[in-house]
C-alpha cells in the first residue's frame, strides 16, 4: 500500500479538531493503525489519550464472540445448539410467542449470534424503557429482568428467519450465561483466559465490584456513572478498555490470533438491522458497514467490519485499505457519531491512501 501519509494525517487532524468542536463532545479518542503498525496516528481531547479508561459498550460483543468461536473450535458446543440445553423450563417457557406460535425452543446459539432470535431491542421498548431510564441515572437490571422484558413485548419475527436480524442486547447476554457454564468461570475470567492474558492486556476488563474503575459517559452536558449498569450488561456492553489495548485486540480478532482465520467465512452471513439502514448489517457476532453503497453515493470501496456502542465507542476493520480504527466520542445523545466518523474516515482513506 503506497500510503502519501503526511496529507492523510492532515486531513485526519482537521476532522478530529471539527468533531470535539461540538458543543456535545466533551471527551474524546481517535487511533488508527495499518497492519504492519508502521502507520500510528491517534488524538485525545478533554484529558483523554489512548492509555485512558472508557466504556466499551456493544463493542463488548466482540470479546464474546471470541469466547463463543474459541468454544466452537474446541467441540465444546455447536452453532446449532438449542437454549434448552442451558436454561430451563421456568426461564424459556413463553419467552418467544410469534403471532400465537411458541418458538422458544427452536432458538438455537446461532441464532442469538447473529441477532437473528426475532427478540425486541429490550433497551428500547416501552415508554419509560431502559434507553430513557440511563438518562436520569444509574440502575441496576438482572438477567432476568431482560428475558422478561423480551417475554412481555412484541417479537419481530420467527427465531431463524433467513436475511433477518433485529439487534438486541438480550441475545449477547445469554451467551455470556452460556460461556459461563461451559467455561464454568465468570465472563470476565473467561474473557482472561481468551483474550486479556493471550493478548497482554492489563487494562481491558469487566466490572465486578465497586472499587473497579468505571469510566463516566455523556448524556448531553451531564456526565453518567453506572457503574450498576455495566455490572448488569456483561456480555453486551459492560466491559473496559483504553483504545490502545482495543486496537491490540481489534487486530488479533481480524489477523486471525484468536481464532483460526477460516471461521470468518461462516460468519459472514449479514442482514440488515433496525439502525442506520441500509449502512449496519449484522453478522456472526460483528457489524458490517456497507459503505460502498449508497451510504457514499457509491464513491468508496469495500466495507468496515466491527462493532459500534451506544455510547459512542467504535472498532472497525477496512481490508480494502488495510486500517483498523478505535475510538470514543463519549456522547450517548449523539448515536450517528459512531457511523459517520469511520464513513468520513474511510472517505480519506480512499483518498489519500
Amino acid at each position: 500500500m503506497v500510503m502519501n501519509t503526511n496529507d492523510f494525517v492532515n486531513k485526519l487532524d482537521e476532522l478530529f479538531e471539527t468533531t470535539v468542536k461540538s458543543s456535545m463532545i466533551h471527551e474524546c479518542t481517535m487511533h488508527i493503525e495499518n497492519k504492519k503498525g508502521d502507520f500510528n496516528w491517534s488524538k485525545g481531547y478533554g484529558g483523554r489519550s489512548i492509555d485512558s479508561i472508557f466504556n466499551l459498550a456493544s463493542v463488548t460483543k466482540l470479546f464474546t464472540t471470541t469466547c463463543i468461536i474459541n468454544l466452537v473450535q474446541k467441540g465444546e458446543l455447536s452453532l446449532n445448539d438449542k437454549l434448552s440445553k442451558y436454561f430451563g423450563r421456568e426461564l424459556l417457557d413463553g419467552l418467544h410467542r410469534y403471532k400465537g406460535k411458541e418458538y422458544s425452543d427452536k432458538i438455537t446459539i446461532e441464532n442469538l449470534l447473529f441477532q437473528n432470535t426475532g427478540f425486541p431491542d429490550v433497551f428500547a421498548v416501552g415508554k419509560n424503557n431502559l434507553n430513557k431510564r440511563i438518562r436520569q441515572g444509574d440502575f441496576c437490571m438482572s438477567f432476568e429482568d431482560y428475558v422478561d422484558i423480551a417475554r412481555e413485548n412484541k417479537k419481530k419475527f420467527p427465531p431463524g428467519t433467513i436475511g433477518k436480524a433485529h439487534y438486541s442486547d438480550l441475545n449477547f447476554e445469554m451467551l455470556g450465561k452460556i460461556i459461563e457454564q461451559v467455561e464454568k468461570l465468570s465472563l470476565h475470567d473467561a474473557y482472561k483466559k481468551n483474550i486479556f492474558i493471550p493478548l497482554g492486556l492489563h487494562n481491558t476488563y469487566l466490572m465486578e465490584n465497586e472499587n473497579d474503575d468505571c469510566a463516566d459517559v455523556f448524556y448531553k452536558d451531564k456526565a453518567l456513572h453506572l457503574p450498576n449498569l455495566w455490572r448488569s450488561i456483561p456480555a453486551s456492553g459492560g466491559c473496559m478498555g483504553t483504545s490502545k489495548e482495543i486496537m491490540i485486540f481489534l487486530k488479533a480478532f481480524f489477523g486471525g490470533e484468536l481464532f483460526d482465520k477460516s471461521i470468518f467465512e461462516q460468519l459472514k452471513k449479514f442482514a440488515m438491522i433496525q439502525y442506520a439502514p441500509p449502512l449496519g448489517q449484522y453478522g456472526g457476532g460483528f457489524m458490517k458497514l456497507n459503505i460502498s453503497g449508497i451510504a457514499s453515493f457509491y464513491r468508496l470501496k469495500g466495507e468496515m467490519i466491527g462493532h459500534m456502542g451506544g455510547s459512542g465507542s467504535f472498532a472497525y476493520y477496512y481490508p480494502e485499505k488495510d486500517i483498523y480504527l478505535v475510538g470514543d466520542v463519549n456522547q450517548f445523545a449523539k448515536p450517528g457519531l459512531i457511523f459517520t466518523i469511520p464513513l468520513k474516515i474511510a472517505k480519506l482513506a480512499n483518498r489519500y491512501l
